[in-house]
């Protein structure tokens, strides 16, 4: 995709008619560069894991010395920085970049791929703030270091069921990425972001009851333009839209793992309107409480719902 006056240009992955969509490299001194990438953000996920304490890597706003241990998470619209070879000469790592194809057939496609599919979910954020940085313990270090270079050996050798094997690597991959991830607001106070911080801390804490923007504002005592202001330059995103994403993100785990009548998964997410809940729920993944979770049951009704969402966001 072409850069616009005032954004970088943006990669697909398109792979060649066979071939999976994941793709493995090393990030090393070794790496195979024309001396530098420009800056630049891609429309599919991906993953940067350092073994090695060295190098420095771009993104966003921020310029990051590499630990060992490093995981960086680069959602879809994040932009990297300008790399250089110079940046990587005392590094070790991997990077990995897939699609949400990759997950199987039954992942819903397009953009409601990231909102939907729970695995997908630490890739759901705004392109503003740069690739969330996680820390990979010492002691399980081996573990991820193994982990992707199976996925890796798979890709390259093509053995006899490397399809379904290279699934599964990355389904364990992206499970440790989720586990990593799950405390959002001890990521955003590890990147330096301690309003962003308070604000998930604030939505967290309140999100099943009524919460506006004003409220989360008055909790900080900020005004209300000032923390809108805010949050979306460092996220893409407002702080509605913030509180709207937690509360959907309960309501599917709500539908998929139990039998509460939708009223009442509306009621404890904060929506005391079932009428209102179902729109919103509807507006945000395109089909109604009731048919998300028929899809979760029925694989014939999943893949069903998934063509008409499909058909819902491209005509969008």
């Amino acid at each position: 995709m072409a850069p616009g006056r005032d954004r970088p240009p943006t990669y697909s992955m398109v792979p060649m008619p066979g071939e999976l969509p994941v793709a493995t490299w090393r990030l090393e001194h070794a790496w195979e560069t024309n001396d530098s990438f420009e800056e630049h953000a891609h429309d599919f996920p991906g993953l940067a894991y350092f073994q090695t304490t060295g190098g420095l890597l771009r993104t966003g706003r921020q310029v990051w010395p590499i630990q060992a241990g490093d995981l960086f998470v680069i959602a879809p619209g994040d932009v990297m920085g300008r790399i250089q070879t110079a940046d990587l000469v005392d590094s070790r790592g991997w990077g990995v970049f897939f699609t949400a194809d990759a997950l199987g057939p039954d992942a819903p496609g397009a953009h409601l791929a990231w909102r939907t599919h729970p695995l997908l979910f630490p890739f759901v954020r705004g392109g503003a703030i740069g690739a969330l940085r996680l820390r990979v313990a010492e002691p399980e270090r081996p573990e991820w270091e193994a982990r992707i270079r199976a996925l890796h050996d798979e890709l390259v050798q093509r053995r006899d069921g490397y399809r379904e094997a290279v699934q599964a690597h990355l389904v364990l991959l992206l499970v440790g990425v989720s586990r990593l991830a799950a405390d959002v607001v001890g990521d955003l106070r590890e990147n330096r972001e301690p309003l962003l911080a308070e604000v998930f801390e604030v939505i967290e804490r309140r999100y099943p009851q009524p919460l506006s923007l004003r409220d989360v504002a008055a909790a900080m005592n900020i005004s209300p333009g000032h923390l809108t202001s805010t949050v979306r330059r460092r996220t893409g995103r407002t702080v509605q839209e913030w509180i709207t994403e937690r509360r959907m993100m309960q309501a599917r785990r709500l539908l998929a793992v139990t039998e509460l009548p939708i009223g009442e998964v509306g009621r404890r997410v904060g929506f005391p309107d079932a009428g209102y809940f179902a729109r919103v729920f509807g507006k945000v993944h395109g089909v109604s409480p009731a048919r998300w979770r028929r899809a979760g049951t029925d694989p014939a009704a999943g893949r069903d719902d998934a063509k008409s969402r499909s058909a819902l966001v491209e005509s969008e």
